[in-house]
């Protein structure tokens, strides 16, 4: 089953440089998987999983700025896998998208190892709030497979040192690191705040299988510039700017 482009938009991603179809009524990409895919520190010839895909924004803004990457997602909706599909063609990138469920890892996928495993959850737990009356917004919403689980999926498709990397709500954290703890290392949370002064409501987590390098937590991200956001202005700060504009890489620890 597909969407027609009657029932999709086309957005512009990276100033442009991406430009992704997506469902106009269903979950509708904006800035979580482009920070999550500048977080990544990947070279040529390396592997990366992307679990929950989607139409595949985080994937693909990590192709355009890393050439030569063996890039793979799973998505288990089939409509959004096969727009992941369609992105990938139409914009030139090499990105494979395979339709299954990480809780029942495919065998394709079950038997192979990377050097890079991403994630961009589901938000809500399932009984926590109300879910959105669109079955495609809902599902990547809602918790169908618990946090913890989305983990172990990410660390067992990981080579030794490979580094898997997570963009979820701040709340989430203990969660995370819960599961982190004892399998994986060199753990590393950068908070994104929205402005200065307010509390972050997203946070980055990376780790590195088999690490027994010590925890750090980051300074805050500042996403926008400014106390409050003017009607009509751009006004994200000049790091975030350079993310979402330009495709540039997400620094960790800012010198």
């Amino acid at each position: 089953m597909s969407l027609g482009h009657e029932n999709t938009t086309l957005d512009g991603f990276l100033g442009g440089q991406l430009h992704i179809r997506q469902p106009k009524d269903g979950y509708r990409a904006a800035t979580d998987p482009v920070f999550l895919a500048a977080s990544v520190d990947a070279v040529a010839g390396e592997s990366v999983l992307e679990l929950g895909c989607g139409v595949g924004v985080a994937s693909l803004c990590l192709a355009t700025r890393v050439r030569g990457l063996n890039i793979t997602g799973i998505e288990v909706q089939v409509e959004y896998a096969a727009l992941a599909r369609e992105n990938a063609k139409s914009n030139g990138l090499d990105f494979k998208v395979v339709n299954g469920d990480i809780g029942q890892m495919p065998d394709e996928l079950r038997h192979q190892s990377f050097d890079h495993v991403i994630a961009n959850p589901p938000f809500f737990d399932k009984g926590s709030g109300s879910a959105p009356q669109n079955a495609g917004k809902a599902t990547a919403h809602v918790f169908e497979t618990d946090l913890s689980d989305w983990i172990d999926a990410g660390l067992k498709r990981l080579k030794p040192n490979g580094t898997f990397t997570i963009i979820q709500l701040a709340v989430q954290l203990p969660e995370i690191l819960t599961a982190l703890s004892g399998r994986a290392g060199n753990i590393e949370v950068l908070p994104l705040a929205a402005r200065s002064g307010r509390a972050a409501k997203r946070v980055l987590v990376r780790a590195q299988k088999g690490s027994r390098a010590p925890f750090k937590l980051l300074a805050p991200f500042q996403i926008h510039s400014g106390e409050q956001h003017v009607q009509g202005t751009s006004d994200y700060s000049k790091s975030a700017a350079a993310i979402l504009k330009d495709g540039a890489a997400l620094c960790w620890e800012p010198s």
